[in-house]
């Protein structure tokens, strides 16, 4: 096999002799080596010694593999879209505080979805149509057989780890620039152990919910609801933020960087391909290729049709076209949309988007007239749109209406209310909020010994 490249390499520098220059055949060289290098393992004519050929099955085990890895990477770059929104949306005081917080959800809530939290999740057959269930402590290593639609569970797990992070993380920006971070690492852990588990086995793990006819493709209730119902709890049990208020009217407290929270959103939107097509787990055949682009340009249309809603809303209350206002539209549209992006057509998407365009901006002027503080519109996008989300997935995508309005009821009842306990025995052992000098001065100082800028004192 070594002569025939070699020959084959002589032959090609003949060729090229006198007609180019030594780095041009160096180059031709190299790659048509290369490609016959390729062409030969393919062929399975290396040695005679080497494995055969690489099967069918186990083809298409590696791209359903590699892309479900691939999805995973983009929603776990998810963390710095929600790093970024949240630090544009609040002041600089509190920027180190945010991503610290981005960073904890991912980290500590990563080993204990691992230890627990995944086995909470799925635990297996014999709890179908149950509440509850435990697989056990950890995730197997062991390999499966390679076939079209398996997964390893390692990246399956990769792939529903970064899913737990998100939930978790969109807390962070509905109760920034008041909560103590240690009580922050509490609610991270006691969520992505055990409630963003518990009520995604109800679904995603064979639970009561799947068993009802409940669905939720990848996550407007089971990630994005439970995220901005324990964001809303959050919200409430702290209260506003120190001048939100002021003789019963809202104050306007704009972020410290618009900027970045627009590279926040953008971040997000891509991010959300991995999170929405990468939900149909499986790739490597011609109908779930279909679904996947299907999925792909449903997301696309819902998340535009979102901003153009949004803007238009904003745009008529305020008498200009509002920025925040409209990145928040692109994400309630992202949220909308992800329940059923395999279910409905185009045109339904676009639809689905333009509602929760129009929910996100009444949401954020709701809170306000509630008088409750939630500095990035957490619950708005992720609460409220959520719900949309749930039911659009009765409405338009033909899933049973009686089940999606019990899910959409159930999961963000249950987020909220476990939640709201934990807030509420942190709050009353002293442990929820900083002390009003220490809000007024920055969580990055007080609670952190650092400034995110250099200059600002």
């Amino acid at each position: 096999m070594s002569d025939f490249i070699f020959k084959k390499l002589g032959a090609l520098k003949s060729r090229f002799k006198g007609q180019f220059s030594l780095a041009r055949v160096a180059k031709h060289t190299l790659l048509s080596g290369t490609a016959l290098a390729l062409f030969a393992v393919s062929s399975g004519v290396v040695g005679a010694e080497e494995a055969a050929p690489t099967s069918l099955p186990e083809v298409q085990y590696a791209i359903d593999n590699l892309f479900l890895f691939i999805t995973a990477v983009l929603v776990l770059f998810m963390q710095a879209g929600f790093a970024m929104v949240e630090s544009g949306f609040n002041a600089s005081k509190n920027t180190v505080n945010i991503l610290m917080k981005n960073l904890l959800d991912l980290s500590v809530g990563g080993l204990v979805f691992w230890l627990v939290g995944f086995g909470l999740m799925y635990p297996g057959s014999d709890y179908a149509g149950k509440f509850f269930g435990f697989a056990g402590f950890g995730v197997s290593e062991v390999a499966p057989t390679p076939g079209p639609g398996t997964l390893n569970p390692q990246v399956d797990f990769f792939f529903q780890v970064v899913f737990a992070a998100t939930a978790a993380t969109i807390v962070s920006g509905a109760v920034a620039g008041r909560m103590k971070f240690q009580s922050y690492l509490i609610y991270s852990i006691f969520i992505t152990a055990f409630v963003y588990p518990i009520s995604g086995m109800w679904k995603w793990g064979g639970g009561w919910l799947a068993e009802m006819g409940f669905y939720d493709f990848a996550g407007s209730l089971v990630v994005h609801a439970v995220g901005g119902f324990a964001g809303l709890a959050g919200a409430i049990v702290l209260g506003p933020r120190i001048g939100k208020f002021v003789n019963g009217k809202a104050k306007p407290m704009p972020g410290h960087n618009m900027p970045l929270a627009a590279l926040g959103v953008f971040i997000l939107w891509v991010g959300w391909y991995g999170f929405n097509p990468g939900s149909q787990l499986v790739f490597s055949d011609g109908a779930n290729t279909n679904a996947t682009v299907l999925i792909a340009v449903n997301t696309t249309l819902a998340a535009c049709a979102g901003v153009v809603m949004a803007m238009i809303i904003g745009w008529v209350k305020f008498s200009k076209p509002d920025l925040s206002m409209s990145l928040n539209g692109a994400l309630a549209g992202l949220v909308g949309i992800t329940a059923n992006c395999d279910s409905v057509t185009n045109v339904e998407a676009i639809i689905i988007g333009a509602v929760a365009g129009v929910l996100v901006v009444i949401g954020i002027l709701l809170l306000e007239a509630l008088k409750i503080d939630d500095p990035v519109g957490a619950f708005p996008v992720h609460g409220l749109c959520g719900i949309w989300g749930g039911l659009a997935t009765g409405i338009f995508g033909g899933h049973p209406m009686v089940a999606q309005i019990v899910g959409s009821l159930a999961i963000p009842a249950w987020a909220f209310i476990t939640m709201f306990i934990l807030f509420t025995v942190l709050k009353s052992i002293g442990m929820l909020r900083v002390s009003p000098e220490d809000e007024e001065g920055g969580l990055d100082i007080s609670e952190h010994g650092m400034h995110a800028y250099e200059g600002i004192k």
